[in-house]
């Protein structure tokens, strides 16, 4: 599996958690071992470009999912096929303000839109009421797991 993680926000970011979160996610996703996801850091003005570009909404945003192959979470049976996920850009300047809103770290905020990016490269959406709490559930699930495996992993 390949996480590729590139920091140009200019903002300090631990690219390690991130990675571990994705590794994390991937695996209880049961996402094949050979696939491949990017993790971009973007600043506000990239963003909002990129915003702009692709959803024809002004501004910058905190999260953005670029899907390639079409994948969907696997079972334990049979994983997700190997491929290429897409692409996920975060703001961490955005996510710092959203952070500061929810009383919480930005890496926490981080954390969040990441697992929430790398639902919508897997197919997921909140549209919909139903498929709102579905994928919100999920979300949830996946940070509070990653949460108790960071606590074991610094008690190691």
């Amino acid at each position: 599996m390949t996480i590729e993680i590139s920091n140009e926000s200019g903002f300090a970011v631990d690219e390690t958690v991130l990675l571990r979160l994705m590794e994390h996610n991937l695996a209880e996703l049961h996402v094949s071992a050979d696939a491949d996801v990017a993790i971009l850091l973007v600043d506000e003005g990239a963003m909002e470009a990129l915003h702009v570009q692709w959803m024809d909404e002004p501004g910058p945003t905190d999260v953005l999912s670029f899907p390639m192959d079409e994948l969907r979470p696997g079972t334990e049976d049979m994983p997700t096929p190997a491929g290429l996920l897409g692409d996920i850009v975060l703001c961490p300047q955005v996510a710092e303000t959203q952070a500061a809103a929810a009383k919480h770290s930005t890496m926490d905020e981080l954390i969040l839109l990441t697992t929430h990016g790398l639902l919508h490269l897997l197919g997921f959406d909140h549209a919909e009421p139903e498929d709102k709490r579905e994928m919100f559930g999920l979300q949830n699930d996946l940070i509070l797991t990653f949460h108790v495996a960071e606590r074991r992993r610094s008690r190691a």
